[in-house]
């Protein structure tokens, strides 16, 4: 039998990351691949409580149907923190509980996004949501980023140059793959260019709390006065990802529409993972355990960057973020990362190739990403190490 998949999905691409992850398996492979947060941090023994004692005391609330927008102790306690934390929050913004922050993404595309409407992506970027742009077969164009976030001059040329500009799509602190952070002053820019040109804005903060210094960025959102930006926000990174929890906040009018988006694609969010969250946040100090993980990454992100500079080409570009789980790498020479990959792997050590976060991905680069978050310190130091030897030897020749 031939089968002839639609035009959508014919062309998508798996994640190159998802591929990794089969040689990160093997226990003797050190991966400096992923993006999974700490295990250790998991509040695993407060989790396994709490499902206890909703599921003895309250099945039907646990195990039933839910609404699509979300539990609404859950949805109202995000709002309070949102407003808190972020101050985010308008009279018109309300607020969707999602199946992880990739769901919001989706769901935006899928509600916003016609086919050939032009999608603005940071170059590089997270492989999840440029694949949701892809799937709706939107046209992808994308934006140098810098060590202060994206080239704002570069924006303005490729809104000039592309038709049906209809969304910017951004990760302004702690960049999904690079690890920098957009200052303040872009972040106002951008939100000027976006509202001159009618274009919406899409800030997706999955790291923003994972601040090494316990210093925060203004998010974008909330600059917001016009309506423009949506915020896809998750607990993947600061409670557990197999929860698969998720929220998009953005105007009302954007966020009933991904309701019904959603009804469509899986009715709700599972309910015991949200009173799960529900009950951490309103019963537990969610503030403590994100000051564990910031100690916890900022440590480990250290050892990294000692060990690169130990062991690594003297030549070779780094980047040094100040919080969340990545470093970016750019080898020069003409290099190209996805083959260096196979020799990587002979040595029992994975990396992500840049190519996975590049519009075109077929595209050859010398660029690589690396995650800190799950090693030990050992094997970060063993695993860059080896990737010193790898990276040595593809430069001299």
């Amino acid at each position: 039998m031939n089968y002839t998949f639609s035009n959508r999905m014919s062309t998508m691409r798996g994640s190159a990351i998802r591929e990794i992850f089969k040689y990160a398996a093997d226990p003797s492979v050190i991966s400096l691949a992923g993006g999974n947060p700490a295990p250790e941090l998991f509040p695993a023994a407060d989790l396994g409580d709490i499902a206890t004692e909703y599921l003895h005391n309250e099945p039907v609330l646990s195990l039933q149907y839910g609404v699509t927008e979300g539990y609404t102790p859950l949805r109202d306690a995000i709002k309070e923190r949102l407003k808190r934390v972020e101050n985010i929050g308008t009279d018109n913004d309300e607020l969707i509980v999602v199946s992880g922050g990739q769901q919001g993404i989706e769901l935006v595309t899928k509600c916003l996004i016609n086919e050939g409407d032009t999608v603005i992506v940071e170059e590089p970027s997270f492989i999840g949501a440029t694949n949701a742009f892809r799937s709706y077969n939107a046209h992808l164009a994308g934006v140098p980023v810098e060590e202060d976030g994206m080239n704002l001059a570069a924006l303005e040329k490729v809104i000039a140059e592309n038709k049906n500009v209809k969304m910017i799509y951004t990760i302004p602190t702690f960049q999904n793959p690079m690890g920098v952070t957009m200052s303040v002053e872009k972040r106002r820019a951008l939100y000027e260019i976006a509202k001159k040109n009618n274009i919406l804005i899409l800030e997706d903060n999955p790291y923003g709390e994972l601040t090494f210094d316990g210093v925060k960025t203004p998010t974008i959102k909330s600059m917001d006065t016009e309506g423009i930006v949506m915020y896809s926000g998750s607990f993947s990174k600061i409670l557990a990802p197999g929860l698969r929890l998720g929220f998009l906040c953005a105007p009302r009018e954007i966020v009933a529409k991904a309701v019904i988006g959603k009804q469509i694609s899986d009715v709700h969010t599972a309910m015991l993972p949200q009173l799960l969250a529900h009950a951490y946040l309103t019963r537990f100090d969610i503030d403590a355990l994100i000051v564990k993980m910031r100690a916890n990454y900022a440590h480990k992100c250290a050892t990294m960057l000692s060990a690169m500079d130990a062991y690594f080409p003297k030549d070779i570009f780094y980047t040094k973020p100040r919080g969340g789980l990545f470093i970016w790498c750019d080898l020069g020479h003409n290099l190209d990362t996805g083959v260096l990959a196979k020799k990587a792997i002979e040595k029992k050590v994975v990396y992500v190739p840049g190519s996975t976060f590049m519009v075109d991905m077929a595209k050859p680069t010398s660029t690589l990403r690396l995650n800190y978050s799950t090693m030990s310190d050992e094997k970060i130091t063993e695993g860059i190490r080896r990737l010193g030897e790898v990276f040595g030897e593809a430069i001299s020749g």
